[in-house]
């Protein structure tokens, strides 16, 4: 998912180029999913971002940009895409191949949420703009979530290789020093 506009990050150029450790966001998030056991990479890609879709070394699926709930839904009607679909934010720079299999093997059918406790964010010193009770805690989404067919399921993990993502220039120097 690599089709925001990032107006948070206050950046000069479109947030998945955003570069955090000299490289650009979204090179080293296609990075972690080459060195996972993933069968293919699709980018979801918007009007928001187009040199984005030029930098990309990967097939490219156009969504509106309108958000990522109304994103998402238009890259899951590509044909190209059969359930369930790894999707990943572009805006995760610490994302690893281990931990997206990591996260493949949480996956036990239906679709699965990868949540993080907001206090390891705020430990972190990172945004937590999104947060809401599950299970009696306040948790954070991360931007990885398995779509499926089937029924919903959560992971909370403590990981901050998927806490930390880039919303904001603070959060990227967070970044920047766990690399």
């Amino acid at each position: 998912m690599c089709g925001g506009r990032g107006t948070r990050l206050d950046a000069e150029t479109e947030k998945p180029l955003f570069r955090v450790g000299g490289v650009p966001m979204v090179d080293r998030v296609v990075g972690a999913l080459r060195d996972s056991s993933v069968e293919g990479i699709v980018a979801a890609t918007s009007p928001n971002a187009p040199d984005t879709r030029s930098h990309l070394d990967v097939p490219c699926i156009e969504t509106p940009g309108e958000g990522y709930v109304t994103d998402l839904d238009a890259a899951l009607a590509d044909d190209r895409l059969s359930r369930p679909v790894l999707t990943v934010a572009a805006d995760l720079p610490l994302l690893d191949g281990e931990m997206v299999d990591r996260v493949l093997g949480e996956h036990d059918g239906g679709s699965l949420t990868v949540l993080v406790p907001a206090s390891l964010k705020r430990r972190l010193g990172v945004s937590d703009d999104t947060t809401f009770e599950e299970g009696g805690r306040t948790v954070a989404p991360t931007g990885v979530n398995v779509v499926g067919d089937g029924p919903d399921d959560a992971w909370l993990t403590r990981d901050r290789r998927v806490a930390v993502n880039v919303n904001r220039l603070a959060d990227a120097r967070v970044a920047a020093q766990w690399l």
